[in-house]
């Protein structure tokens, strides 16, 4: 027998080695813990169809039939709904967790940009009809009011109170601010040349809008209805991603595959880096440290760390990935290819791609709502 001095030599030793391998047991039980059931929605636009993808699994669950060119794909806030809008103009309302079609709303032919109140008892879409935007009730859904600015409207935004419409008018340059409550034009504001995708900070202080006809963005303050600065940025804008803390704005720039960054409490250009051939939509982590960009002209998505300014990883995806959605653990990251017709899921804190999952014909859109599949 060891005498008792070695013997305690040997406890220690072997206490400390088991301290030593405890955060690689930790990583295992980690790495070894299964992936939450959530389930991505998948608006496939040349096959008229709906896919449910179930993460866990890596299936199809389900193909839902619904109105042709379905372009969006939103839950619904509070709800256990989720609205599908197609290019014919019709809200497909889609049940969890039955997953079948339980009602749709016609609003007419060419009707887009859905956005919902943040408590989803109201949805806004722009109508057929130029200058138009349609006023619904969700609880069932149902048209209320139509409101008519006169011109031909690009793009629609909500204040985060839910309080004031945003919408942008390309051809004519400019701005309308519409009242919720009132339903009536509040302003109108001149900003730069066609102006489309907008984002708004999470204070409602301020709006930011791509002038997609020359190489500008302009920022606006929405209290006091007046234009704030217009930003050079070096090339044409196109998608823009805001930090869930709204403190940095991030534009693409889909012809000259670059991103700009942009210092959005001081209206202050920071940097402009390289991206991917064509990069057409970006999501961020809720911590803001890593932004996931989609490169349709390379079939690819970077992860880019946002903090030191670098590409971290770039992961080839496909044909021409075109959205992206997180899950709401921020595992995986679900990337809708409306080039080859797939989903591809990829392990967002590696960067790799973990599987390809056909879906339909043109998928266009995808979200993953925080709900979980437990058949």
């Amino acid at each position: 027998m060891a005498p008792r001095k070695h013997r305690c030599f040997l406890t220690l030793a072997f206490s400390l080695s088991i301290f030593s391998l405890w955060p690689l047991w930790l990583a295992c039980s980690r790495r070894a813990s299964p992936p939450r059931a959530y389930l991505a929605f998948v608006a496939n636009q040349g096959s008229d169809s709906i896919a449910v993808v179930d993460l866990a699994r890596f299936r199809v669950l389900v193909t839902l039939p619904v109105a042709p060119s379905p372009q969006q794909v939103l839950r619904r806030p509070g709800s256990s709904e989720l609205y599908a809008l197609s290019a014919q103009g019709t809200i497909s309302v889609v049940a969890f967790p039955a997953l079948h079609v339980v009602k749709t709303l016609h609003v007419g032919r060419s009707a887009r940009h859905l956005v919902f109140t943040p408590d989803g008892e109201h949805a806004f879409v722009l109508g057929p009809a130029p200058g138009e935007i349609v006023f619904l009730a969700c609880d069932p859904i149902r048209e209320l009011a139509r409101v008519g600015l006169g011109v031909q409207l690009s793009n629609l935004a909500l204040t985060p109170d839910g309080k004031t419409l945003v919408a942008a008018a390309s051809a004519a340059n400019r701005l309308f601010l519409v009242g919720v409550d009132s339903q009536k034009p509040l302003a109108s504001i001149a900003v730069g040349q066609g102006p489309g995708p907008m984002v708004i900070l999470p204070d409602g202080s301020r709006a930011f809008v791509a002038d997609t006809g020359e190489a500008k963005i302009s920022a606006v303050d929405i209290a006091s209805r007046q234009i704030l600065s217009h930003l050079e940025i070096g090339n044409a804008p196109g998608a823009l991603v805001l930090k869930p803390d709204g403190g940095e704005l991030f534009v693409l720039s889909a012809q000259a595959a670059t991103m700009t960054i942009v210092d959005a409490s001081h209206d202050n250009v920071e940097e402009i880096v390289p991206t991917g051939r064509q990069p057409m939509a970006a999501t961020s982590r809720q911590d803001s440290s890593v932004l996931y960009i989609a490169s349709a002209g390379d079939g690819s998505v970077s992860t880019f760390d946002v903090q030191n300014r670098v590409v971290l990883a770039s992961t080839h995806v496909g044909g021409e990935p075109c959205a992206l959605a997180l899950t709401p653990d921020e595992r995986f990251l679900a990337v809708a290819d409306c080039g080859s017709g797939s989903l591809t899921v990829i392990r967002a804190d590696r960067s790799t791609l973990l599987t390809t999952i056909p879906v339909g014909v043109r998928p266009t859109d995808v979200t993953v709502p925080d709900w979980t599949w437990e058949k």
